[in-house]
Parts: structure tokens; sequence; C-alpha cells
């Protein structure tokens, strides 16, 4: 089945508002993905997202395509709600390790799960020891798969400016991670 480019479904957006639940289907989800990262809260999540969409269906008609993909707009919106959040929230809660579910085949032995279980505490340590742009960065990098164009509109920098961050995010989380005592 066709299924329309994202220009189509906003042209007919503007005109009708059951389109724009196509977009929203689109993309809710990986929308709702990064900013859960960012909030770690189910609920605090939902309504970011809910917010994000709102805001992105008020301000359809003045949405211009400026060559990148309209998922970054999205992001853009999910990006200054998060930041309006964490500064009537205060400082985003450090998500406890515990907290975190390792999956992984059952072992025989327990020295392999205790060994990977101590990788991924040490790895999220290192993470969080980033200053926020480096850990959104990250989030929006590796987990959301986005390029360096689409991070850069989201950011606020340009492509080459992000590029330049990456790098050097990836540098300060070798640097810790070698402080940990990760054999890399």
């Amino acid at each position: 089945m066709f299924e329309p480019d994202d220009s189509e479904l906003i042209a007919r957006a503007r005109e009708d508002a059951d389109a724009f639940g196509l977009i929203y289907e689109r993309y809710v989800n990986r929308i709702y993905n990064y900013i859960f990262h960012r909030v770690g809260n189910v609920n605090d999540a939902e309504d970011l997202t809910s917010r994000v969409f709102f805001s992105a269906y008020s301000h359809l008609a003045s949405y211009q395509e400026q060559g990148v993909p309209f998922t970054a707009w999205l992001y853009r919106i999910a990006h200054n709600l998060i930041a309006n959040w964490h500064r009537d929230h205060g400082r985003r809660p450090l998500v406890s390790i515990d907290d975190v579910i390792i999956s992984s085949p059952p072992s025989e032995h327990p020295e392999p799960l205790a060994e990977q279980e101590d990788d991924a505490r040490r790895l999220a340590e290192a993470i969080q020891s980033l200053e926020p742009l480096r850990r959104e960065l990250l989030v929006l990098k590796i987990t959301e798969g986005l390029s360096n164009a689409e991070i850069g509109v989201i950011l606020g920098k340009s492509e080459g400016a992000i590029k330049s961050l990456y790098h050097r995010t990836l540098l300060s989380l070798r640097q810790e991670l070698t402080k940990k005592g990760f054999e890399l």
C-alpha cells in the first residue's frame, strides 16, 4: 500500500485534522522513546509526548521545510518541552542501576552475567557523568539513530558542531570508562 511522504501528510493535515492522525501514528513511538530516555518516567513521558503533538498540530500552519526531515522539527519541540520540564522539576534524578533490568540468556555459570551487569553499571555511570548536552547527543545519535544534520536542528547547532561534539563526547566517554576499569 502507498504511504504518503511527510510533505504530502503535512499539506493534508493543514486542511484536514484527521490527516494529522497519520503523522501522529508514524512518529509517536519515536518521540515517546526519546522523551522517556530524557525524563525516565512513564507518566511524564506520556504527558510530554502528547504536548509535543499538540504543539506540532497547533503550529503546523507555520511549519516550513528546511532540508531536514519533519521529525527534526518534532524532536526540537520535544527538546524544548523537556528543557522546560527539567527546569520546572529541578535536576533530573539519577536512575538506580538496580532499577535497570539486564536481559541475557540463561547461563549455568553466574560469572558471565555478573561481568555483564558490572559492565552495564560502569557504562551507565560513565554516561551519567557526562554533561546533559552530551547525554542527549548520545540518545539522539545512538538510540534514535538520527543524522548529525537532524541533531543539529534539534539542538540548535550546525552539523559540523554536532560532528565535533559527538567525537569529543566519545573521547570523554572512553576516558571515563578507562578510569572505571572498563577494558576497551
